[in-house]
């Protein structure tokens, strides 16, 4: 017999509820504005953007693989990149950060992630560099920043173009070399491309993303090629495409970006409850590295994960897997021409085949997540 679930792993009903009234008014508001492509609330949402992460530029476009895929396009239309020219990324990255990178022309060189924070092993960069290295994509999985001083070191050394990923990583920031406090994931490299599909920690009733950058003829160049390649109207001066962002989604997002803190802070106190009270020694958690983690998931690993998640389903405990097929592991990836570096596939499979996301959002209190502790440290193999 079927165990009705006790503690759900994401309810988008009850996330968006406490919005709902402010929602509503805003949805009506852009009806009867009567414009339906672009317009105040887009623009609203690009102010927030700028403030939230500090960057002076922000394009709301139409979903998170699109902000890769304009940024790239925009580099390679500028010169800064070629066909063939290679981009350094996670081999265990959500599929998006690799589809970007091929559909721009470039060629992706697949690096190992470190085991304890699951994204990027910095300290192995150099083995992917090769004289195509252009460019490297760090991808804030998770909602953990994949940033640090030799990351940083290793782009200025090379001269590597820095485009960040942070579908997963909204309102997360980092320490940077040289510069002093905290800074935004996002805007720390040349680029970052946000997503806000439902699930994320700032999600839409749909599909939206953005780019924000400090480079003002790149965010130009974004403009134009997300609006048909046109600067202004009739005027086409790239070969561009359709991936502006709908002001609906706007509208929904600039009612709840006011409350993202709130939301990161509460994943926060989940996780915190989680490292505290799961002291069962099959499970390895996930580190806590303070405030620069927003918990987008939270991801333990073990050797059994699927009886682990059989016995946590039974016991009325919804979870999910993030990702259990890595890139190279896809049917659309065989025979792609991609680059790899020392055991990167290798260490992507086994984080595959032992990941587990526990429940993490709004819809878990803190007494769930003590429950949840609890269930988990009862599991044996």
């Amino acid at each position: 017999m079927k165990v009705p679930l006790k503690y759900t792993f994401l309810d988008l009903g009850k996330i968006n509820a406490p919005y709902m009234a402010e929602i509503e008014e805003a949805v009506v508001r852009v009806i009867e504005s009567g414009r339906y492509v672009g317009g105040e609330e887009c623009a609203r949402l690009e102010e927030g953007l700028k403030e939230l992460t500090g960057a002076p530029y922000a394009i709301g476009v139409s979903n998170g693989l699109d902000a890769l895929r304009l940024i790239l396009r925009a580099w390679v239309e500028r010169g800064d990149l070629t066909a063939g020219d290679e981009v350094i990324v996670a081999a265990n990255t959500y599929i998006a950060s690799v589809l970007a990178i091929i559909d721009a022309g470039l060629r992706p060189v697949l690096v190992p992630a470190d085991m304890a924070t699951l994204n990027l092993d910095t300290s192995r960069l150099e083995e992917a560099l090769t004289p195509r290295t252009r460019a490297i994509m760090p991808v804030h999985l998770y909602g953990r920043v994949c940033w640090d001083d030799r990351l940083k070191s290793f782009a200025e050394r090379h001269k590597l173009l820095v485009i960040e990923d942070n579908a997963q990583a909204i309102g997360a920031r980092a320490l940077t070399a040289g510069l002093h406090g905290t800074h935004a994931t996002g805007s720390l490299g040349d680029a970052g491309a946000f997503s806000f599909y439902p699930t994320k920690n700032l999600g839409a009733m749909g599909d939206a993303g953005a780019v924000v950058t400090h480079d003002a003829d790149l965010a130009r160049r974004v403009r134009a090629l997300s609006n048909y390649g046109s600067d202004y109207r009739y005027h086409n001066i790239s070969l561009g495409a359709n991936c502006r962002l709908d002001p609906i989604q706007a509208a929904v997002l600039n009612v709840k970006l006011p409350y993202l803190e709130r939301e990161n802070s509460h994943r926060r106190e989940i996780a915190g409850i989680y490292e505290a009270h799961i002291n069962n020694t099959r499970i390895v958690k996930p580190a806590i590295a303070g405030n620069d983690m927003v918990w987008h998931q939270y991801v333990v690993r073990c050797a059994g994960r699927d009886r682990l998640q059989k016995y946590l389903a039974e016991a009325g405990v919804a979870t999910d897997i993030h990702y259990a097929v890595p890139p190279h592991r896809q049917p659309c990836m065989q025979g792609v021409d991609y680059g790899t570096a020392g055991n990167a596939l290798a260490i992507a499979d086994a984080i595959g085949e032992s990941v587990l996301s526990l429940p993490v959002s709004n819809c878990t209190s803190e007494a769930d997540a003590r429950a949840i502790a609890d269930i988990i440290n009862q599991f044996f193999l």
